[in-house]
């Protein structure tokens, strides 16, 4: 469990550090609060994390598997002997719109630091300064939607503001989302699932909980709980829909012998609460909502509006894609050996700037160690079956907008109260893990296999906005990182 010391105060990750990196634009505060959390995180475990990857692999090469690498893909995408080569293709069909992203993006920041911190140094080398990016690990973007927006002149509404001006609060916001599955034909949650869950941060001065949120199966059938510390704004909002959707897995396979109590695969857990947020988070369905107002404006202002909306999904969804690649391609490089203890930092950094464009806010050593300032890391959780949710919700939101009749562009489809959706997401989940993850993407989708043309097809708008925006000025060079050798 880390805390920093910031201004007299100690500080956990969640809430304090995160609103901080949330609300913060003075780069000298993001620095040391950036550094403060990886000196009382990852710096603590760099020669621990060296004997706890002998361990795993031993444990690994016992079972048969080459190292604790291969027994995960084999594990989470079984019977794919060639998945690292397609996360590989999958991450290069997609990179050309992260790259439009990122160049925009920085763009943006270089002038918004240029004229409120002008004494602020920028890198030359078309890389974005990690600390700068509204989030810890500058996984997601949207906490800095306020400096990219596209079209700044069209007021976009405060969802945090209308959610607790609605009378929102922790308590209906979890009946809320409830409600949105129930409508769709599925459960509604158990009453230990009321009871039990841990649904906001105790009150006990003398209790310290882990606040990353997360689902339970109890495998009991009516034992069912989720444990976050939620806050009142539409992040939260968001991840309650994602935790749900874990619940809704859960109790859908509830039935089936214990060996099958499972997803598909690890994505497609992820990535059924997500595929339902698509639709929570689409305008028609805010309106319904009455979280906003169906203005009446010219189509030329929706269309900027559009745009915009775009860009704070991007943000959050394309600005992940290289991350979620890289934390596990970072790892499946330690267990194979090739990245040997001695390299663990240097080539975390050289693979954050080679696949994100991101460098660090000040230089970084082999006696730090970046990697477990994340939780994943520390925890020994995988990470990849993010990245492959990232792209199978869209799948997922594809197939049951077409079930619900929706017409339009993708990215304006709210499924809400169809059954019929609906019933083509249950059939797949009550198969649990009975079937080949293939199969039960054939069921749901018609595919056999991860495609990106959802993901392109929802974003498109945005890309052709992006690609008119940077005229061609984009990437970033490879050799910038900020870099000194212990």
């Amino acid at each position: 469990r880390g805390t920093v010391e910031y201004n007299g105060t100690t500080l956990q990750l969640e809430p304090g550090i995160t609103n901080l990196f949330e609300s913060s634009r003075d780069p000298k505060v993001l620095s040391e609060l950036w550094v403060k959390w990886r000196d009382a995180t990852g710096k603590k475990m760099a020669n621990l994390y060296t004997e706890f990857v002998e361990l795993q692999n031993t444990g690994a090469l016992e079972h048969g598997f080459e190292d604790l690498g291969d027994a995960w893909r084999q594990r989470e995408f079984f019977d794919t002997p060639e998945l690292v080569q397609i996360v590989e293709d999958l991450w290069q069909e997609l990179r050309p719109m992260y790259v439009q992203l990122h160049s925009y993006v920085r763009r943006k920041l270089e002038t918004y630091y240029a004229k409120n911190h002008p004494d602020f140094d920028f890198p030359k080398d078309g890389s974005i300064p990690a600390h700068l990016l509204g989030n810890m690990w500058a996984q997601e973007w949207n906490n800095i939607f306020d400096i990219v927006q596209p079209y700044p002149e069209v007021k976009e509404p405060d969802m945090n503001r209308a959610l607790k001006e609605k009378g929102y609060n922790v308590g209906n916001m979890f009946r809320r989302a409830e409600e949105f599955y129930t409508s769709l034909g599925l459960y509604k949650m158990v009453p230990d699932f009321w009871r039990h869950s841990m649904l906001v941060r105790p009150t006990e001065k003398d209790r310290e909980v882990q606040c990353h949120a997360s689902a339970f199966d109890f495998y009991n059938n009516d034992t069912f709980r989720i444990k976050m510390c939620t806050e009142v704004n539409m992040n939260y909002f968001q991840t309650i829909h994602h935790e749900m959707g874990h619940i809704e897995y859960f109790m859908a396979y509830r039935h089936r012998p214990t060996v099958y109590r499972e997803g598909a695969n690890g994505g497609f857990h992820e990535a059924i609460g997500d595929t339902i947020a698509l639709s929570v988070r689409s305008r028609k369905h805010l309106q319904t909502l009455g979280l906003l107002e169906d203005a009446n404006v010219s189509d030329e202002e929706k269309k900027k509006s559009d745009i915009n909306y775009l860009m704070n999904q991007a943000l959050l969804k394309l600005a992940f894609l290289p991350f979620g690649y890289l934390v596990d391609k970072w790892r499946w490089r330690v267990f194979s050996g090739e990245i040997t203890p001695d390299k663990y930092n240097e080539e975390w950094w050289k693979m954050r700037l080679e696949y994100q464009g991101v460098t660090s806010p000040v230089p970084r050593t082999n006696a730090d160690f970046d990697p477990g300032a994340k939780f994943h890391v520390a925890a020994n959780s995988q990470y990849i079956i993010y990245f492959a949710s990232f792209l199978l919700q869209f799948q997922f939101y594809e197939s049951m907008c077409q079930a619900s009749g929706h017409t339009g562009p993708l990215y304006t489809c709210d499924f809400y109260r169809s059954k019929e959706a609906g019933e083509k997401l249950l059939n797949m989940l009550k198969l649990g893990g009975s079937k080949h993850w293939k199969e039960a993407l054939k069921q749901m989708t018609g595919d056999t296999y991860i495609r990106t043309e959802p993901f392109k097809k929802y974003f498109q708008p945005l890309i052709d906005f992006l690609m008119n925006e940077n005229k061609g000025d984009v990437g970033w060079a490879k050799a910038g990182i900020n870099w000194e050798r212990a």
